[in-house]
C-alpha cells in the first residue's frame, strides 16, 4: 500500500476514535443526581380485599425463577391483571383475600405530603410508605383524581427530604431523563433514557399531555419520579405500552405541572375541577381536510355540540375546525382537551375556527367538567321512508320523541343499509345522519337532494350520530 494512502487511513482511523472517545466523555454521570434525589423517593405498598374466583388458569410460568422472585410474583404484581392477588385474578371460589400492590412515590413537602399514581392506591384499605431508612409509616389518602391518575398521600413526619420540582413545559425530545422507583419491589432502582416525545395523547386519557420516554419502566415504578439532568422532577411515571407485561421501550409520565395542579386542588379543595367546552371532537385526516376545504389536515373537528354546554352557548357549531385556542395552535384533536382541562371554570377561551372555509373567532366561557357527561341515543321505527340508490341506504324522518331523546333539531335515521357506499363505510341501521357534504340534513327530502348531487371521485364528508356519539366520516363515489 502506498505510504500516502496508509497515512490517510491512519489519520481517518484516529479521527473516528477521537470522535468516539469524545462522545463517550460527554455521556452524563447520573451519580450526583441519584445521591441527592433518592432520599425523597419512597416505596408504597397497599393492602386490599379482592375476590377470588375460578381456578388458577392464566398463571404465568414461574419455574426457573429465584425463590424470592417466585414468592413475589405469587403475591401479585401491581398493574398486571391475571396474577394471583390482583383484581381479575382467576383463582378460587367467591371469597375475599388480602392482596398487596407495590408502587413508588415522591415526597413533595417536609411535613409529609407524598405524590403517587391513583392506580397504585385505588381501593386500598391500608397504605404503607417505606422511607429510604427502611422505616414504615401508614399514610392517609388526601385525595385522588382518576382522570389524571394522580393521588396525594400524607404521612405524619417532619423534616423529610423533598424532591426539587422542575418545569415539564421546558422538556424537549432528546433530553436525558432518569427514573427512580421500585420495579418488582427492588427499592431505588435507577434507569435512564431520553424523552421520546411530549404532549402525547393516550386512549381514554384525554386530560394528560403525557411525556413519552424510552426509560425502562416496569410494574412497581408507577408513581415514581422522572428527573431531568438538573435533578428536578419533570414527571410521574404512570404507564407503559407492553405486549409482554414488561418494559418494551415505550413509557409514559404525567407532567409534573399537571400533577402539582391536581395535588394543590386535592389539598385545598378536596376535589379537582377542570375546564369543559361540551363538544365531541375528532381528528382531521387528509380526506376530511379536502372535504372541508382545509389547506392541510390539522385542528380538532367539532362532531357534536352538547345541549346547554359552554360551546353551545358560545356559538360553536358542528363542522367547525378549531385550529387555535388562546394563542396555542391545535395541530391534532388531542391537543384541545389538554388545553381546555387546565383552564379554570369561568375563564375565557378564545378559539380560532374554520367555518365554511373562512376563519372566525369564537369566545367561550369555560364551564366545569361534569362527573358523567355520557349521552345516550335512541332510535325508533319512523313511518316515512325514502332511499338513495347512490348511497344504498333507506332513511326516515326523526320523530319528535327521537329528537327529544337525542337532543337533536334535525337529521334522518337509517332504517336499512343495502350494498353500496353506505355498507362499505360501515353505516348501520339506527345511525342518524345530520350532515352530508357540509350541508345540514333537516328532512328526508333534503337528504335525497344532497345525495343525488354528490360529486364523484372526491372526498365527501358525512356526520353520523351513533349511540350518543357523533363523528364525521368520509367516502368517495365513483359513479
Amino acid at each position: 500500500m502506498p505510504l500516502r494512502k496508509t497515512f490517510v487511513s491512519i489519520t481517518a482511523g484516529v479521527a473516528l476514535l477521537s470522535q468516539a472517545l469524545l462522545a463517550h466523555a460527554e455521556l452524563p454521570d447520573f451519580t450526583p443526581l441519584v445521591k441527592e434525589a433518592s432520599p425523597a423517593v419512597v416505596n408504597i405498598s397497599t393492602t386490599q380485599k379482592v375476590p377470588q374466583r375460578g381456578s388458577s388458569s392464566g398463571m404465568p410460568d414461574l419455574e426457573g425463577l429465584p425463590p424470592a422472585l417466585r414468592e413475589f410474583f405469587e403475591h401479585g404484581v401491581p398493574g398486571m391483571p391475571g396474577f394471583p392477588g390482583m383484581p381479575g385474578s382467576p383463582e378460587g371460589p367467591d371469597r375475599q383475600r388480602e392482596a398487596q400492590s407495590l408502587g413508588s412515590g415522591l415526597i413533595i413537602s417536609e411535613d409529609g405530603y407524598v405524590l403517587t399514581n391513583n392506580h397504585v392506591v385505588a381501593n386500598a384499605e391500608e397504605i404503607i410508605v417505606r422511607l429510604p431508612d427502611r422505616s414504615e409509616l401508614e399514610a392517609k389518602l388526601i385525595g385522588a383524581d382518576p382522570r389524571t391518575d394522580v393521588a396525594l398521600l400524607k404521612i405524619e413526619a417532619d423534616d423529610l427530604p423533598t424532591v426539587k420540582l422542575g418545569n415539564s413545559k421546558d422538556l424537549e425530545a432528546g433530553e436525558w431523563v432518569v427514573a427512580i422507583g421500585s420495579p418488582f419491589g427492588f427499592d431505588h432502582t435507577v434507569t435512564a433514557g431520553i424523552v421520546s416525545a411530549t404532549g402525547r395523547s393516550l386512549p381514554n386519557e384525554n386530560y394528560v399531555p403525557f411525556i413519552q420516554t424510552d426509560v425502562a419502566i416496569n410494574p412497581g415504578n408507577s408513581g415514581g419520579p422522572l428527573f431531568n439532568l438538573d435533578g428536578e422532577v419533570v414527571g410521574i411515571n404512570s404507564q407503559i405500552f407492553t405486549r409482554s407485561g414488561g418494559f418494551m421501550g415505550l413509557s409514559f409520565a404525567i407532567p409534573i405541572d399537571v400533577a402539582m395542579d391536581v395535588a394543590n386542588q386535592l389539598r385545598t379543595e378536596g376535589k379537582v375541577s377542570r375546564g369543559w367546552l361540551g363538544v365531541v371532537i375528532q381528528e382531521v385526516n387528509k380526506d376530511l381536510a379536502e372535504s372541508f376545504g382545509l389547506e392541510r389536515p390539522a385542528g380538532a373537528l367539532v362532531a357534536q355540540v352538547m345541549e346547554n354546554s359552554p360551546a353551545k352557548k358560545g356559538g360553536l357549531q358542528v363542522g367547525d375546525v378549531i385550529i387555535n385556542m388562546n394563542g396555542e395552535p391545535i395541530l391534532t384533536s388531542g391537543d384541545l382537551p389538554h388545553l381546555v382541562g387546565v383552564l379554570k371554570p369561568g375563564s375565557k377561551a378564545n378559539l380560532e375556527v374554520i367555518r365554511d372555509g373562512e376563519r372566525r373567532n369564537v369566545t367561550i366561557t369555560i364551564g366545569t367538567l361534569p362527573g358523567d357527561d355520557e349521552l345516550m341515543a335512541a332510535s325508533g321505527n319512523p313511518d316515512t321512508q325514502q332511499s338513495s340508490n347512490r348511497l344504498g341506504v333507506t332513511v326516515a324522518e326523526l320523530t319528535e320523541e327521537q329528537k327529544k331523546a337525542m337532543e337533536l333539531e334535525q337529521g334522518v335515521v337509517i332504517n336499512e343499509v343495502r350494498n353500496g357506499p353506505a355498507a362499505r363505510i360501515g353505516l348501520r341501521r339506527g345511525d342518524v345522519i345530520t350532515h352530508l357534504n357540509n350541508r345540514a340534513i333537516d328532512s328526508v327530502e333534503t337528504f335525497q337532494e344532497v345525495a343525488e348531487d354528490l360529486p364523484k371521485n372526491r372526498s365527501v364528508s358525512m356526520r353520523v350520530l351513533r349511540q350518543g356519539r357523533a363523528s364525521f366520516i368520509t367516502f368517495e363515489l365513483s359513479q
